[in-house]
């Protein structure tokens, strides 16, 4: 970091230690005792003006706060018949870890359906899988190897992505906008792989929108981005359908214990079970779905949705039809 990098940090910790306690409390579960990264993260989220990442972190510690995120580790999705759909149409999981030691998310965004669930439990699902990363996995890290590790890489597979996604925007726009305004800055890399046609037509617009910054961490790879991935993971982490040519991201690919979207996956049944554990620790489990709140959108990604919503329909178009016919 530079010196202007250090006074930023140095000016946006003097105002955070100036709020209130109640805020002050929620932000230890954030940091997890790095205050300086996330301090960081917001930083650079916010192009280092220190007044808007302050206020960017001020309304996401009230958002912790308004909507009990503290405690949504506490609350498992019951029963687990419906936990279980939910894993299998809403495409994510952990395959495994860099060589320097970052966690590896598979996403499977083009063959999510999010048609098992309301979106409240997509989005309670969402946020208790990035509060398990940052609340368990990235600590252990920390500990294992000495040094901060505050994110993660993600590979998303872009098999079976069709225009029939369209209807899904809202549902994706939701979480985006939660990861956004309350998660920034989490994800090191985004590796893009099975890419249709529709994908790379949508990218070609939306590229243009994008800071800087995050175009930089965007990687389209050929194919299903083996060779690529195995320059900085070994093949035992390569998310399932990554590991053969043509494979595709079929559910049914590979075993439910390889599957890392399944919840038969080492990955799932740990968070799974230490949810549950947390929740039998409580005299009363909170039954239902949190209903979080979600924040309105910046308008610069608002904007880039509409774009999306857009191409989708222009491709729709073209091919005569936007009722799901796959490009």
């Amino acid at each position: 970091m530079g010196a202007a990098s250090d006074d930023a940090v140095k000016q946006l910790a003097l105002l955070m230690d100036q709020v209130e306690a109640p805020l002050r409390r929620t932000f230890q579960n954030v940091h997890q005792g790095y205050p300086k990264e996330t301090l960081l993260r917001f930083l650079k989220a916010r192009e280092w003006n220190v007044s808007k990442a302050h206020k960017m972190l001020v309304d996401s510690l009230n958002w912790r706060i308004q909507n009990e995120i503290d405690t949504v580790l506490e609350r498992p999705i019951v029963p687990v018949d419906l936990y279980r759909s939910i894993r299998d149409s809403q495409l994510v999981g952990l395959s495994g870890y860099t060589k320097e030691g970052l966690p590896v998310f598979a996403v499977g965004v083009g063959q999510s359906t999010y048609d098992k669930a309301s979106v409240h439990y997509y989005v309670q699902s969402h946020i208790q899988i990035n509060e398990y990363r940052d609340r368990v996995i990235l600590p252990m890290l920390t500990e294992k190897f000495g040094r901060p590790v505050t994110t993660c890489v993600k590979v998303l597979d872009m098999t079976g992505l069709k225009l029939s996604a369209l209807s899904q925007m809202k549902m994706l726009t939701s979480i985006s906008t939660v990861d956004d305004l309350n998660y920034p800055e989490k994800t090191e890399t985004y590796y893009v792989v099975n890419v249709p046609y529709i994908f790379s037509a949508c990218w070609k617009v939306v590229k243009p929108l994008l800071q800087e910054r995050t175009k930089k961490k965007v990687k389209v790879l050929h194919g299903c981005g083996r060779d690529e991935l195995l320059k900085i993971m070994d093949y035992s982490s390569l998310p399932h359908f990554c590991r053969r040519e043509s494979s595709g991201s079929s559910k049914h690919s590979s075993t439910d214990t390889d599957d890392c979207y399944s919840l038969d996956h080492p990955f799932h049944k740990e968070l799974y079970g230490h949810i549950e554990e947390q929740a039998s620790r409580k005299e009363l489990i909170k039954m239902g779905s949190l209903h979080v709140s979600i924040p309105e959108p910046d308008p610069d990604d608002a904007k880039i949705v509409e774009v999306i919503q857009a191409e989708f329909q222009k491709i729709g178009e073209q091919n005569g039809s936007a009722n799901g016919h796959k490009v």
